[in-house]
């Protein structure tokens, strides 16, 4: 297992496909809160999730002991135990660059819906996305960016523009103390290693799901 430091003692890092799968299992443990479950098993999420139950017990076994051997989780302590590993017991601000489309798509579901990480700074370059509001957040200039995102301690963004603008998007948000992107452009980005970037090119998974589709398969 590998360690953030080679100093003995320190945590295990924790992989970042395990943190991908918290979020499955919170929603899970939502869902079978609202059932009424009070306990639930590592098999009963295998089955909800898709996971293995041997999978989630060593995902939740990085971060201490949860449950009890024969009996299961505590639904709501272990959904509580969750959304603290992921910070999501308080609500944490994003911001949003690029008031486009598709940032505009994504901007009206964050802000429409019960959700612990909202965008509360939304940035464009176009005059006229300048100054409207999108469910209550006005659109800022861009030139307003980093005293924006300080004030409002925004640490998670979501870029949303085109792929010749990503990169210099991306350094303004990381001076401006961004930790962590989520990139719509179809553009790799170069931040420091602290920063963690999630890409979503929705080309590239449309045209991959479309061979699901296609009549004709080459075989191997």
């Amino acid at each position: 297992m590998s360690l953030t430091s080679r100093e003995a003692g320190r945590r295990p890092r924790i992989p970042d496909v395990t943190i991908k799968r918290l979020p499955v299992y919170l929603r899970a443990l939502d869902e079978a809160g609202e059932r009424g479950v009070e306990i639930v098993s590592s098999a009963e999420l295998a089955r909800q999730t898709g996971f293995t139950s041997e999978q989630i017990r060593k995902d939740l076994a990085y971060f201490g002991a949860f449950g009890t051997r024969g009996v299961g989780y505590d639904v709501g302590t272990l959904a509580d135990r969750i959304r603290r590993i992921l910070g999501l017991h308080r609500v944490v601000p994003a911001a949003l660059v690029g008031a486009g489309h598709l940032g505009t798509a994504l901007a009206r579901y964050n802000l429409t819906r019960p959700h612990p990480v909202r965008i509360e700074a939304i940035f464009d370059v176009a005059p006229d996305k300048v100054g409207t509001s999108i469910e209550g957040v006005t659109v800022e200039p861009v030139e307003r960016l980093e005293e924006t995102v300080r004030a409002k301690g925004c640490r998670l963004a979501i870029l949303a523009v085109p792929a010749p603008a990503a990169q210099e998007a991306a350094q303004r948000l990381v001076a401006a103390g961004v930790e962590a992107i989520l990139n719509f452009a179809p553009a790799q980005l170069q931040v420091p290693a602290h920063v963690q970037v999630q890409h979503i090119d929705l080309g590239l998974e449309l045209e991959s799901l479309a061979y699901y589709t296609a009549g004709e398969r080459l075989s191997v």
